[in-house]
């Protein structure tokens, strides 16, 4: 009677360890999983997701012009396609904004801050399928 209680309890004991390491198995398992989508992507990837933005010209309101090129980062393939779509927009908001700034405006890292941020908030407004990560600046001068 003695050897079967303390074999039932080596059994439950035993038992107990195997489904407490099953179950950490399983919680490492999903979360070295989620840090791999959360992972920064490579530059392949950055680069089948972006648009690039032709060398674009323009007056600023203090009569001065610009001459600018970018590159806009996505969230996705189909994201990207609709951005190409949306070029006769996107040149659209390009007048609109940098029509309203000065040369000043633009001055600095500030006013490059200020520009990219502005055109990813109007870009984004635009989008059906994902959203634009960053608007990257790839030739810039102001005349």
């Amino acid at each position: 009677m003695k050897n079967n209680k303390l074999l039932t309890i080596m059994l439950i004991i035993l038992v107990t360890i195997t489904l407490i390491g099953v179950v950490a198995l399983v919680i490492v398992t999903q979360f070295s999983k989620d840090s791999v989508k959360d992972a920064a992507p490579n530059i392949d990837t950055i680069i089948e997701q972006s648009v690039d933005v032709p060398e674009y010209s323009t007056n600023l309101a203090d009569k001065r012009y610009v001459k600018l090129s970018l590159k806009i980062q996505t969230d996705s393939k189909d994201a990207a396609e609709e951005l190409t779509k949306r070029d006769f927009q996107i040149n659209d908001i390009l007048l609109e904004v940098l029509s309203e700034m000065t040369s000043k405006d633009l001055e600095g890292k500030r006013g490059k801050e200020l520009l990219t941020n502005t055109l990813k908030a109007k870009f984004n407004s635009l989008m059906q399928e994902g959203e634009v990560q960053k608007v990257y600046i790839t030739s810039y001068a102001v005349s």
